[in-house]
């Protein structure tokens, strides 16, 4: 069995009715206008593909842990010798958790607001007295990249290039700044669930949402694609480069240069894309599509997430 998409009239089998065809094309790549790392702008080609509607959510993610009994990289006790040098009383399963601050503080210092929480899972987002009651429909969180590899594989699907990621961010629309057009909130309406306020201590939640929202909650773009701005990030297949590439990094020699220069882990980075809800006017306008991240792939965090694509004939 088979239902219309409900964008362009192709069928789509029932198991993946969240996805939504994204027809290839060429389109513009990047920005010569915001942040050194998203240029050049240049003009790119993708082939058609599916992606998902929406982010992963919890209730998504907890159906595939149930299966297989997977668990995830911030439910795992670290091994020494990944981590060289560190002492072992912070060898210890956990993840990286935002704390909001009480007042201005220095933004070149993100260790000020971030705290690596014993206990904090994508079951725990805050700690281990937490949990996700009531949030099955927000986006799944404290996800390392091979745990959204592992969901993708499950699902018989995979993770998206970046050029896939911001073609389908894009909606169709050429040039514009956002995935809606070129006003942050146009006609005074919000768009996409960002920070509104003095980052990081004072957020005034004028879109409705402190932390995730539930997938859907705003406007979808063009392609009828929710979340891929704000919310949370996702994690996308490449690795990161300083100039964004145009396919996925798979190479030994693509996994080495996406290390962080003085890194004493040398733990390599993928590219995330779309910004979260923590990304504020003060501080990381990320919330565009030409916008990209750094990120280790053993870090997991509070606002971080993911979807999949399916590339070829369903």
């Amino acid at each position: 069995m088979a239902e219309a998409d409900g964008s362009d009239g192709r069928m789509v089998p029932n198991r993946l009715s969240d996805m939504r065809w994204i027809p290839g094309g060429r389109f513009r790549m990047g920005s010569s206008g915001h942040y050194p790392e998203e240029r050049p702008e240049r003009v790119l080609a993708v082939e058609g593909f599916w992606i998902e509607a929406a982010p992963v959510t919890n209730d998504a993610f907890a159906r595939f842990v149930a299966e297989t009994g997977y668990r995830t990289v911030a439910e795992t006790v670290p091994r020494a010798e990944d981590y060289p040098g560190a002492p072992p009383e912070n060898l210890r399963a956990g993840s990286l958790v935002f704390r909001a601050q009480q007042h201005a503080v220095d933004l070149h210092g993100p260790a000020v607001w971030w705290d690596f929480v014993f206990g904090a899972d994508w079951r725990h987002p805050h700690g281990p007295d937490s949990n996700i009651d009531g949030l099955g429909n927000h986006p799944v969180v404290h996800v390392a990249w091979a745990d959204t590899a592992a969901y993708a594989a499950w699902a018989g699907l995979d993770l998206p290039t970046e050029a896939e990621w911001e073609y389908a961010a894009r909606g169709g629309l050429e040039g514009k700044a956002y995935a809606w057009g070129d006003e942050l909130t146009p006609g005074g309406r919000f768009m996409a669930n960002t920070w509104q306020g003095s980052f990081p201590y004072r957020d005034n939640g004028e879109d409705g949402w402190r932390g995730t929202s539930p997938v859907g909650s705003f406007p979808a773009n063009g392609f009828g694609l929710h979340d891929m701005i704000g919310n949370v990030w996702e994690w996308t297949a490449d690795w990161w480069s300083f100039a964004s590439s145009t396919k996925p990094g798979c190479c030994s020699q693509a996994r080495s240069a996406s290390i962080a220069p003085n890194d004493p882990t040398a733990i390599p980075r993928k590219v995330l894309k779309g910004g979260s809800h923590l990304c504020a006017p003060n501080y990381c306008r990320r919330y565009r599509p030409a916008a990209r991240h750094a990120h280790a792939i053993d870090t997991s965090t509070c606002h971080i997430g993911f979807r999949c694509v399916a590339r070829g004939t369903l």
